[in-house]
């Protein structure tokens, strides 16, 4: 059997994408039969201009072949990312021109790999697994200018429309997708494979230590880790939650994105000192900081299309036994009311509303010994492996 496996982000990336397919092409690689072989094409580390990883572009072993293609520098901006997938889809498809496939699984946040994945199945008459990650279509209304929007919706949604119905099984990350795509796709067939805890999590959940009993007279740290972007809408919560928490609160933020100078200038604005910007950190240094921290904190900006997702962070946090204090709403909310003990929801973009979740929140560690055993990212990646293999065409 050969598989090829595309994906925009990869190990030794930073980011929820590329922790998401390593761990995958790892259980694929024990489930597949004997002979089969896998090739991951993928990009060098970019995810972020403020950290760098170096990655060969050809890594190949007995049964993986994983190709890395480099793209030209840019930025968190849509015409920057854009030039940057335009790259990365020519390589691709050069790269996959003289190959045949029998299975492509394509794993896409911003639709175009799952659109990409599916012009290579077309060509090579191959089954086509898809995993999505994010609704694309449905969230740029929210985050393009009005008249843009009004041109490249109706594209982007013919792309998803083409994608989708030529896929054999789609996966969707989050079940608050689901209402989305049957009512779109009735004849789909449709798989609710989540994000996951990795294994570095897990073991360091056993050595959390409980703060509150040691923290003495100084400030409450508040920790959010992960993307800097309109999504996150850290401009628009976490200055003048800084300001109404006060100076017994310190906020940490680890990260980098397209909105980190939108944060810098509202944090100057609103003239607080005690929201420190930390660049970001490869994982074992970021699992000391999160055991460091008395508070994990999360937060999706004000927009509708952000009541279906289930943010990725949310496993990690739930790991660690800290607190969570959570600006979501919708799908993710419902989540973490149900699956995660200790943790507080507020709605997003509001520091009152944050303000009088907190006081919910129980300081110090506890163990989430079920969530980890229910969320392990292993065993969803093995599941999910074995279906993928399973995977029979729809159709002719």
């Amino acid at each position: 059997m050969k598989i090829l496996v595309l994906s925009f982000y990869y190990q030794p990336d930073l980011c929820a994408g590329s922790f998401r397919t390593t761990a995958l092409v790892n259980e694929l690689r024990q489930v597949v039969p004997p002979g089969s072989h896998i090739d991951v094409v993928t990009t060098l580390p970019n995810r972020y201009r403020s950290f760098s990883a170096e990655a060969p572009e050809v890594d190949i072993e007995q049964d993986v072949a994983l190709r890395r293609i480099a793209l030209p520098p840019h930025k968190s901006g849509m015409g920057d990312q854009a030039k940057a997938f335009m790259v990365f889809a020519w390589q691709a498809r050069r790269h996959c021109a003289s190959r045949e496939y029998d299975l492509v699984f394509a794993t896409s946040s911003r639709l175009m790999t799952a659109v990409l994945g599916a012009w290579v199945a077309r060509r090579q008459r191959a089954i086509l697994y898809l995993d999505i990650r994010d609704i694309f279509v449905d969230t740029i209304k929210d985050v393009l200018p009005g008249r843009l929007v009004w041109f490249v919706k109706p594209l982007f949604s013919f792309c998803e429309r083409w994608a989708i119905s030529r896929a054999d099984r789609v996966n969707l990350v989050s079940e608050g997708f689901k209402g989305y795509f049957t009512s779109r796709y009735p004849a789909g067939r449709f798989s609710y494979f989540t994000n996951g805890i990795d294994d570095e999590f897990i073991s360091a959940a056993a050595l959390s230590s409980d703060n509150a009993a040691s923290r003495g007279d100084r400030p409450l740290a508040v920790l959010y880790a992960g993307n800097i972007g309109e999504g996150q809408g850290l401009h628009a919560i976490l200055p003048a939650l800084a300001k109404r928490m006060g100076d017994g609160f310190i906020f940490r933020v680890i990260g980098d994105g397209g909105r980190k100078e939108a944060l810098v200038g509202a944090v100057k604005a609103a003239g607080v000192g005690n929201v420190e910007l930390l660049p970001p950190m490869k994982r074992n240094e970021l699992i000391a900081a999160y055991q460091a921290a008395d508070i994990l904190f999360l937060h999706l900006n004000d927009y509708d299309a952000f009541k279906k997702v289930l943010p990725s962070k949310i496993f990690e946090y739930a790991a660690m036994g800290k607190p969570i204090w959570a600006g979501v709403a919708g799908y993710a909310a419902d989540f973490l009311g149900k699956e995660v003990a200790n943790s507080a929801v507020f709605h997003p973009c509001d520091a009152e509303s944050a303000a009088k979740a907190f006081t919910a929140l129980e300081l110090g560690t506890a163990s989430r010994q079920e969530f980890l055993e229910k969320y392990a990212r292993g065993n969803i990646s093995r599941r999910m492996a074995e279906e993928i293999v399973a995977t029979e065409r729809v159709g002719p």
